[in-house]
């Protein structure tokens, strides 16, 4: 396996995408936030004092997808057809479940658009948390499947996990 990301001489590139061809690409990436049974109610009833955690999260990680190529060094600017970020409340585990989905038809793919959109969302939520629950844990952050370009569909295998 070859780092794309890697010239011959061992320095970091971009890497060029000008031959590939443009194809509909889709990425899906998930994660959660680990937070107090108390801190998981307040959200549920919209109790958070900055406002409503899960519909501004949703939004932070929409942004933050749109705004990849930005903060990843070596990411190329893409463009975004959609981008949906879905956040669930797990009662039983006291977490809130985040997964995101990445879609356009580009050179290359969006996988750190999804693995962004799931981050950052999960950073906000632990921003409008922290006056109440400093021990909440952000985990756990993967790419569940990707599909288009040259590598084809990966769906992640829970039975390869490590």
């Amino acid at each position: 396996m070859e780092l794309t990301h890697i010239d011959e001489t061992g320095k970091a590139r971009m890497v060029d995408v000008s031959e590939k061809a443009i194809t509909k690409r889709v990425a899906i990436a998930s994660g959660y936030v680990k937070v107090a049974p108390e801190t998981l109610a307040l959200i549920k009833q919209g109790e958070v004092k900055k406002g409503d955690v899960l519909a501004v999260a949703r939004v932070a990680g929409i942004l933050a997808a749109k705004r990849t190529g930005e903060l990843i060094p070596l990411c190329h600017p893409l463009s975004l057809e959609s981008v949906v970020v879905d956040l669930q409340l797990d009662e039983e585990n006291s977490m809130i479940l985040i997964e995101a989905q990445a879609v356009n038809s580009a050179k290359t793919g969006i996988e750190m658009e999804a693995l962004t959109a799931v981050s950052v969302a999960g950073l906000t939520i632990y921003d409008m948390c922290k006056a109440v629950d400093k021990y909440m844990v952000i985990g756990d952050i993967k790419l569940l499947h990707k599909s288009g370009g040259k590598s084809g569909v990966f769906d992640r295998d829970p039975a390869k996990e490590y």
